[in-house]
């Protein structure tokens, strides 16, 4: 299996540090969801956490392009940082939704599809970590389980609707789930991004 990683400059270290990132916004978010009295507060910890999300794509950004080798695809790299970036992004949107739409009670379900996508991020971080080391087999295993999580989030979001339609009567209280449903949604399929990604790097290069 053909070795890609350069020993001088350890270029999985910052996609490290920008998966622990994503674990450490879906941990928040899941806290939002259980202790809604204080998400405005916990929000803005997101908040930062997204932003600092942003400062590692930028670093991991600029160190590619001082770079004249890199241990992989450039494109692969870029794509990869900004799709652990995407998951990050859509966490935050979740949580200003939640403060936006001044919504006070979580349902069952959103603090359910939260936990999941806390685990997949943990999964996430686990792949990069798993690639870093060249353990591939692992690489593949912790992706298929972020596939699995992703459909076990996609059933959780389509009984949610149903749920919603059959016994909410507000139109305006049905509208807001519904967007943050959708945006939690989204953050999972973003998590499977990545594994394509991950996998597709693992097929190229071994």
């Amino acid at each position: 299996m053909r070795s890609f990683l350069r020993k001088d400059i350890d270029f999985f270290e910052p996609f490290d540090k920008a998966a622990r990132n994503a674990i450490k916004a879906a941990s928040l978010l899941v806290s939002a969801f259980r202790d809604m009295e204080n998400l405005e507060m916990i929000s803005k910890e997101i908040r930062e956490t997204e932003k600092e999300g942003d400062m590692m794509t930028h670093d991991i950004i600029r160190q590619l392009n001082k770079t004249f080798i890199t241990p992989i695809d450039r494109e692969d790299m870029h794509a990869l940082c900004n799709g652990i970036d995407d998951v990050v992004d859509l966490i935050w949107a979740c949580a200003e939704r939640l403060t936006l739409f001044k919504l006070k009670e979580p349902t069952e379900e959103a603090i359910e599809m939260a936990k999941e996508l806390l685990v997949t991020t943990e999964m996430m971080s686990k792949a990069i970590i798993a690639l870093r080391d060249k353990k591939y087999p692992f690489v593949q295993e912790y992706c298929i389980e972020i596939n699995s999580l992703e459909n076990r989030i996609d059933r959780l979001y389509r009984a949610a609707l149903g749920k919603l339609f059959d016994e909410v009567k507000d139109p305006i209280f049905l509208i807001k789930w519904k967007e943050v449903y959708e945006i939690l949604e989204d953050a999972s399929d973003g998590c499977e991004d990545v594994a394509n990604i991950l996998e597709a790097i693992v097929i190229k290069y071994a």
